[in-house]
Order: C-alpha cells, then structure tokens, then sequence
C-alpha cells in the first residue's frame, strides 16, 4: 500500500513487488495521475523490476448514479479491457465509518454494500493472481472460496 504520489517510496514499492493493484476513483484528474502511473510502472519494469506487471486496476468510491464516473469507467474498460476487475467498490457510509472504530470496513459491517463488494474483488483477486502464475482455475476458485 503506498501513498497515491510518486515518490521515493511509491518508487521504493514498485522496485520491491511483483504485482500492482491500482485503486482508482472515475473521475478526470484520476485519469491524468493514472497515465503517469502507468508510465511509472512502465519503466520500474524495464530498468528496475522486470518481475513487476499491473494486476489490475480497481474501481472505487463509485457511485452509479454520476454519469461522469460511469463514463471514466467505461473508459477505463474500453482502454485496459481485462486489466480493470469487475469488482467495484460503491460508496458507503459504512466502509468510511469503520476506522474511526479502528476496524476493517468488512468487520465493522459484513453485511453493508461496501464490505461484500471487497469479499468480491478478493475472490477474484485470488483467482487471477493464481491464473498469473499457472495454477489452473479449479484450483483457484476452490481455494477463493476457502
């Protein structure tokens, strides 16, 4: 988990991982950081870390009801394809209650929009991660399902 700026330790955390999960809001100053990200990543992988590749990128704060966040996500799709993860994570007072309690959004409320969307998104988090290194997908629904 690093800070959403590129310093020298966002730069520090791609040199030291194998993967990126990028988390991103649908709006249009997103999009801007995002092409930086993305070249940032580019060229950790071609001089610093060629183990490194972008998991996956992940809506959040999303509400359906914003046509400019359903238009970004259409064209988050429409340029990554099958790098964004189906998975969206809504906005919810719940999730955004949770660490004034000092507990995870999916403790504090299992049962709120928020914490099931995340339940989603790691199960299909497992399932790709383990289609990224070769073990075949029975085996990584069974163990998403764990």
């Amino acid at each position: 988990d690093c800070p959403p700026s590129l310093s020298m330790l966002t730069l520090n955390g791609l040199c030291s991982a194998h993967g990126v999960i990028v988390p991103m809001q649908c709006e249009y100053f997103a999009l801007e950081g995002l092409t930086d990200l993305v070249n940032t990543i580019r060229q950790v992988h071609a001089n610093l870390n060629t183990d490194l590749q972008i998991i996956g990128l992940l809506r959040v704060m999303f509400d359906p009801r914003i046509t400019l966040q359903q238009q970004v996500s259409d064209q988050l799709k429409g340029h990554f394809g099958d790098k964004v993860f189906d998975a969206v994570i809504p906005r919810n007072v719940r999730l955004a209650e949770a660490p004034s309690y000092g507990l995870p959004g999916v403790v504090f409320d299992p049962a709120a929009k928020g914490s099931l969307a995340f339940e989603e998104f790691a199960q299909e988090m497992v399932v790709r991660v383990r289609s990224l290194h070769g073990t075949a997908p029975s085996i990584a629904k069974a163990a998403a399902s764990a």
